[in-house]
């Protein structure tokens, strides 16, 4: 499903990930982990087409990421969970999580089938539509942003760091999150960072761990 061949990034002209390979077959759940600087962010960021790739290849299927352009991946059903989560605080919970499906001009119909679908993995968010984006704690903005990349994710969602700075009770959510999303979506591909790997328990099916932008 995803597949990057010796893909190389650089910021001004240091390099930052150095001939990178991997392949996530559909289904899978693949953990990269390592040290702050080592380049997870930047991998996740050069599949969306934050940063530019130097050299090397990255398909999605038969699709060439590199000839797309960064507003198209999440037409290629890529959903994204920033470290940062970037929720809207002007906006509904609600609002934050259909915006993706707003912009790609999804029907009514669809919307509301894929929000059925993100409530049912992430109970936590019910309570939650109405809520400001602003009222929201740290964790909570955790939760919705992986709601809102599970509403446009349907071949592949992008985790940065999602267990960073959450309490153990949300973690465990998290956690139980992702076992749903595993059992409902069992064709879904999720490539997902994290700095302390002992975080993740069994979730992922394969842990790559990243050193100065290289797998060792």
């Amino acid at each position: 499903m995803l597949s990057l061949d010796q893909v190389c990034v650089s910021f001004a002209n240091s390099p930052v990930l150095r001939s990178l390979s991997l392949q996530l077959s559909a289904g899978q759940t693949l953990a990269v982990v390592g040290r702050n600087g080592a380049g997870k962010t930047t991998l996740l960021r050069s599949i969306m087409g934050l940063i530019p790739v130097i050299s090397g290849q990255m398909h999605l299927g038969e699709t060439n990421l590199l000839l797309s352009e960064p507003h198209h991946r999440t037409q290629l059903g890529i959903g994204y969970a920033p470290e940062d989560r970037v929720i809207f605080p002007t906006l509904s919970v609600q609002e934050n999580l259909s915006l993706p499906c707003d912009i790609l001009g999804l029907s009514p119909a669809a919307m509301r089938e894929r929000m059925a679908h993100v409530l049912e993995v992430v109970p936590q968010l019910k309570p939650m539509l109405t809520r400001s984006g602003a009222a929201l704690s740290g964790g909570q903005g955790k939760m919705v942003a992986l709601g809102r990349a599970l509403m446009v994710g349907s071949h592949l969602v992008l985790l940065d760091e999602p267990f960073q700075g959450l309490a153990p009770a949300l973690a465990l959510q998290y956690a139980q999150a992702l076992g749903r999303l595993r059992a409902t979506r069992p064709d879904l591909c999720v490539l997902m960072t994290e700095s302390n790997g002992a975080l993740l328990s069994d979730i992922p099916n394969q842990i790559l761990t990243i050193e100065r932008g290289s797998f060792i």
